[in-house]
Parts: C-alpha cells; sequence; structure tokens
C-alpha cells in the first residue's frame, strides 16, 4: 500500500514520502539514480542500528518491510496508473493509503523508515543519561522539517508544500489506528510476580517500575507496576507479562509527563 501510494499517486503529483524514504526520494530526483536503490541504501544504516537497538525480532520485521517497500517501489513504478483529478485531491488520497499501509507494519511491531528507529535510539539514550522518557513527536517533526526544507531548496516550492499536506493526512491517519505511535505509553501490570517482572524489564528493557501495593476482590493479594515505554518497546513488554503467569495489563497513552526536582 505505501509503495503503491508513493511510486503511484505521491510522485507522479508533485509530492514524496517524508522521513528517510523522502531523502532517498530527494537523491534520485537530484542524481537519476534508480529510486528503490536511492530509499533502501538511505534507510540501511538506521536499519542495522535497530539491531542493537531494538532487538533481532525488530530488525528482521522491518528488514521484511523495507524489502517488499523497496520492490514495490520498483514494480510500481512501471505501472502505467494515473488519477485524472487535482493534485491536492490526490495527494490527499495518497497520503491517506500511505498512512494505512504505515498503520499496519507499526500495529504489527515493523518499521520502513528511518527517522522513527533514529528518534527510538535519541530517546532511549536520554532516558539512560537522564531518567526520563520523552516523546517522539518532537523529533519526528524536526527531521521531517529537514526533509521539507531540502525539497524546499533543492527541487520546488510547491513540492515541499504537497509532501507537507502528505505528512499531515499520513500522520492523522496513523495516529487514529495506533493510537498516537510517537506518544509515550503507559503499561499498568497487575501481577503475583512482581519481582519476575521487574527484573526481566530490568534486563530486556533498561527501565525501572513504580510498584503500588493492591488487591483484587478474587485473586487477593498482588502488586500493580507502572512502566513508561515508547511504542516500539510494547512488544518487547507484552512477551515479558505474558512469561508470568496470573498477570494483566493495560495500555494508555500518555501526553505529558512532569518531573519536579
Amino acid at each position: 500500500m505505501a509503495a503503491f501510494s508513493v511510486a503511484c499517486i505521491l510522485i507522479p503529483n508533485d509530492a514524496i514520502d517524508y522521513g528517510t524514504a523522502g531523502i532517498g526520494i530527494i537523491i534520485s530526483q537530484l542524481t537519476g539514480f534508480n529510486l528503490a536503490i536511492c530509499i533502501f541504501l538511505v534507510f540501511a544504516p538506521f536499519l542495522f542500528f535497530s539491531y542493537f537497538a531494538l532487538g533481532l525480532e525488530f530488525f528482521l520485521k522491518a528488514l521484511v518491510g523495507s524489502f517488499v517497500y523497496t520492490v514495490g517501489i520498483q514494480l510500481f513504478g512501471k505501472v502505467p496508473f494515473e488519477l485524472n483529478t487535482e493534485h491536492f485531491i490526490a495527494v490527499a488520497f495518497g497520503g491517506a493509503i500511505l498512512g494505512a499501509g504505515l498503520s499496519i507494519i507499526l500495529k504489527n511491531g515493523g518499521c520502513i523508515d528511518g527517522s522513527e528507529i533514529f528518534a527510538n535510539i535519541l530517546i532511549d539514550k536520554i532516558y539512560q543519561k537522564k531518567g526520563k522518557e520523552y516523546s517522539m513527536s518532537l523529533i519526528l517533526v524536526l527531521f521531517n522539517v529537514f526533509v521539507y526544507l531540502l525539497v524546499f531548496i533543492f527541487i520546488d516550492e510547491n513540492k515541499a508544500l504537497m509532501s507537507l499536506l502528505v505528512f499531515i493526512v499520513a500522520s492523522t491517519v496513523i495516529n487514529h489506528f495506533t493510537d498516537h505511535f510517537e506518544a509515550v505509553k503507559q503499561v499498568t501490570i497487575i501481577t503475583k510476580d512482581p519481582e519476575g517482572i521487574i527484573k526481566d524489564i530490568t534486563d530486556k528493557l533498561h527501565k525501572t517500575c513504580t510498584v503500588i501495593e493492591s488487591s483484587g476482590a478474587i485473586s487477593g493479594e498482588n502488586k500493580t507496576l507502572i512502566c513508561y515505554v515508547n511504542y516500539f518497546e510494547l512488544d518487547k513488554i507484552k512477551h515479558i507479562i505474558a512469561s508470568h503467569e496470573g498477570s494483566f495489563s493495560t495500555v494508555s497513552t500518555i501526553d505529558e509527563i512532569i518531573t519536579y526536582n
């Protein structure tokens, strides 16, 4: 879906994808090099670092996703397809299809854009240094502002504005289906094995928990753990919780964390 949108709708209507794919498209349009290869080469360094930052499972999902995406770009680029409508409508429609495709990828623990990996690594480094959890929103916005400035300066002002529309529409669709994937997630865990879960979270996620004494009307004495993670860490913490019997959890989106020193 994402590859079809970029190759058959967005690029023919003077718009580009955002993130590292956008950088790949800029390089291709400025140099004339193969589009799919440019996109993959820009994404490759981020994919490499994702192995160390997010683990083997995420790396394999991102590798499969990026491979399918770049092959799709190559194949759809040869398909004769035309939307006989205004550029504005075509770009809005293409952005919605792109956002829907990316939503499916993100909801299944994958990724085909290096900007999200970059944001995750940067936030993790900040957490390890300061012990504070931040949203990916600002980093992603700044990254894409940089991409659109490149388009504005080196390619065309109209393409930059059309591409901004793609970002707005696609982000709106993604946020609808993933409940603001770029935001901080609060995971509330009720368990009879708090020590085991805390140890796994500390060892595998390098994070800590808030522990609250609690009890259930039926289950009796237990403990409630509260942990803050980002979207790409959700799969890991879900696996951790599932490995400890008698535990259940809820996940909610946090708009802001305020720390008072």
